[in-house]
């Protein structure tokens, strides 16, 4: 079965920097849209980043747009999102999910919708100190 572990999580201060990881397994397809999302305590499950398997450059929220960077490495079949300048705002659970759209996946249509992606990593908590 599909299985997505993060990892990397963790407590900085303010400006500092985190590299999470998302090690995914179980599935065969070549065209998949993969995603980060994070939800903050009492706050709904915002898309972060996501990024299509095939190529073309990935999309972000305008919240970390310049300051997060997802990337892929689809020999190891892991994610990863680079978080750099993290504020405080930026503390939350972040998860990784996984849309298997094949034929129906375009670079144009992978975006963090969270309803459109069937499967989720446990997260991996992020807590950024002032």
């Amino acid at each position: 079965q599909v299985q997505l572990v993060e990892s990397g999580g963790g407590s900085v201060q303010a400006g500092g920097s985190l590299r999470l990881s998302c090690a995914a397994s179980g599935y065969t397809y070549r065209s998949y849209c993969m995603g980060w999302f994070r939800q903050a305590p009492g706050k709904e499950r915002e898309g972060v980043a996501a990024i299509y398997s095939l190529g073309g450059s990935a999309y972000y929220a305008d919240s970390v747009k310049g300051r997060f960077t997802t990337s892929r490495d689809n020999a190891k079949n892991t994610l990863y999102l680079s978080m750099n300048s993290l504020k405080p705002e930026d503390t939350a659970v972040y998860y990784c999910a996984v849309q298997l759209c094949g034929m129906y996946c375009t670079y144009g249509s992978c975006r963090p919708t969270a309803s459109a992606f069937a499967y989720w990593g446990q997260g991996t908590q992020v807590t950024v100190s002032s």
